[in-house]
């Protein structure tokens, strides 16, 4: 009986501290391992597993700023230009490799509630699609900010459907928590390099 006790209490403990760790946000890193950014406990089991990962590995500078994009992680790394800060995200990905794209890239624009367009390719699969979602609503794809890179309809967003976060879903771009884009789109700016992996 006491082993039964001892075995549900570590079990139980357990499970606690993985759901815990589960629904941790990105992780800034300024000389700590302090997570400050909120995510509602309603996305837990979408976070994916990840790990820090080292910027000389990727660029040869953070001149701007920098963003990585894994693709097999699904996370998305931001180091600022003078390093002393760091990010990292949960993202969706491209639902396939026919709409995966990989590579250097850059931020050429910001948007605050981007209204959200289909591509041609988007509405010759899905014609029932609207031609556009004005910014703001509840139902844009594109959440409430977007950083729209170098590559035609390519961009790094919000969702506001949270289910999408960790998982291959989205159409070619990088999705993340409304919360999490609106903590990149306050630091990086037009000009911070992309690479994509």
């Amino acid at each position: 009986m006491a082993n039964d006790l001892i075995s549900r209490r570590a079990l139980l403990g357990g499970a606690a501290g993985f759901a815990g760790l589960a629904a941790m946000p990105a992780l800034a890193q300024d000389g700590s391992t302090e997570f400050n950014v909120p995510v509602s406990s309603s996305v837990r089991n979408n976070v994916s597993s990840f790990r820090m990962l080292q910027w000389q590995d990727y660029f040869d500078n953070t001149r701007g700023g920098a963003i990585l994009v894994d693709i097999t992680s699904r996370a998305l790394h931001y180091w600022s230009e003078d390093q002393s800060i760091y990010r990292l995200y949960p993202t969706s990905v491209p639902l396939s490799e026919d709409l995966t794209r990989r590579g250097r890239t850059e931020v050429v624009q910001k948007v605050v509630n981007p209204s959200w367009r289909p591509t041609p390719a988007m509405k010759l699969r899905n014609p029932e699609w609207p031609d556009v979602v004005e910014g703001g609503a509840k139902d844009n794809p594109l959440g409430t900010r977007a950083l729209y890179l170098s590559w035609t309809y390519y961009r790094i967003h919000g969702t506001h459907d949270t289910r999408k976060i960790g998982r291959r879903s989205s159409n070619g771009c990088v999705g993340l928590y409304n919360e999490h884009i609106e903590d990149l789109f306050e630091m990086a700016r037009v000009g911070t390099q992309v690479l994509l992996i």
